[in-house]
């Protein structure tokens, strides 16, 4: 597998159509600019769809790739290692943020276990059933995966990805559930960006104190000196620092552009992954959302180096898709504006002139300034 091989794979939203639907917003009753980044959002779905005036999204899709992190064994994160099948529990229980906006705006969840660490039978069948391994390794000593479970991981992503496409799935909010991923994440992002790990760290979803700050921040940086001698494959890159989550979501996001299918991306971890998506193929970029503002300084620097623009600054760090769930609302709305909304009644030549009353004479006519 060579993920290079996607940039011949994806194109752009269709620029043609982009432009008809500018030319259509110029024709509406509400005037241009009034609907602010609704506007950008209802053109840019236009896009994606082929389709003007733009389809409402009728069945979006909450997907969210779970695992378990090693590095969390340092004690970097606000929840004990381990535990992120506690999450998923808590998640398909309807007891999570992100299941109960998913219950409120009726939209599907679907939680794949990439690498969870915890015996199969804690959780159902149609969640564990696509796991790679059990766990991930501990990056500031050891590869998160081997280059097998990197290849198999990927592909489980784009396999999520062609079923989503295939059932109809119109437009996807796309999270993780993981113990130690943001530090994973900022790995990922700082190796990418030529930053410090000092610049990256965040205190991740759950938050943590400054010594697990520290401890954190010194996990990254071990990492970091793995991964810079690697930054020239993306595949051993996600295998040296990344995870079997982090690399299902990069193939999930890879083929989700191929099969022209807009997604929205949540946290720091989506974010990492679309930066290392972008790596393989540029235009992959076009197709995805920035949901929200997480607060982690690895994101932000992520979706600057993409120019991605997040939806929402709520002060949600929750994680799990909750902020880019949030969104949803506004790309649904900016959706029906666009398609509803009536088109101004052209003038004609012939009102701009008023005729003149029985009995008034020509030069006692009003004419009417057609600018």
């Amino acid at each position: 597998m060579n993920l290079d091989d996607f940039s011949d794979l994806i194109e752009r939203p269709d620029g043609g159509v982009r432009r008809d639907a500018e030319e259509r917003r110029e024709r509406l009753s509400v005037p241009p600019g009034a609907l602010g980044r609704l506007d950008e959002l209802g053109e840019w779905l236009s896009a994606a769809q082929q389709s003007v005036p733009v389809k409402a999204v009728e069945q979006p899709r909450v997907v969210l790739f779970a695992a378990d992190h090693g590095v969390a064994e340092l004690d970097v994160s606000g929840r004990a290692a381990g535990t992120t099948h506690e999450l998923v529990r808590a998640a398909l229980d309807g007891a999570s943020p992100v299941a109960v906006l998913a219950r409120r705006f009726a939209v599907p969840l679907r939680i794949v276990d990439a690498g969870i660490d915890c015996a199969p039978e804690l959780l159902p069948e149609s969640v564990v059933r696509h796991r790679v391994r059990r766990g991930s390794g501990r990056i500031d000593i050891e590869d998160a995966l081997t280059a097998e479970e990197t290849e198999r991981a990927v592909r489980l992503g784009m396999a999520i990805a062609d079923e989503e496409a295939d059932s109809g799935t119109d437009l996807v909010v796309l999270g993780d559930l993981s113990v130690g991923g943001t530090t994973a994440a900022a790995t990922l992002v700082a190796a990418l960006c030529g930053t410090d790990a000092s610049v990256v760290t965040g205190r991740g979803g759950a938050g943590i104190d400054d010594l697990a700050w520290m401890r954190k921040c010194a996990a990254i940086r071990d990492a970091l000196r793995r991964a810079r001698p690697v930054l020239g494959d993306q595949l051993e890159l996600l295998a040296t620092v990344g995870g079997a989550d982090l690399a299902a979501m990069t193939g999930f996001l890879l083929q989700s552009a191929v099969r022209r299918m807009p997604v929205i991306l949540d946290g720091v971890v989506g974010a990492a992954c679309a930066l290392v998506a972008q790596r393989a193929a540029f235009r992959a970029p076009d197709w995805w959302l920035a949901g929200q503002v997480s607060g982690e300084p690895a994101q932000s620097k992520a979706l600057d180096r993409m120019a991605l623009t997040p939806l929402l600054d709520h002060g949600v760090t929750v994680g799990e898709g909750t902020g880019a769930l949030l969104a949803l609302p506004l790309v649904q709305a900016a959706a029906a504006l666009a398609a509803e909304l009536p088109e101004r009644t052209p003038v004609t030549a012939d009102e701009d002139t008023e005729e003149p009353a029985e009995g008034q004479d020509a030069d006692d006519v009003k004419v009417l300034d057609a600018t």
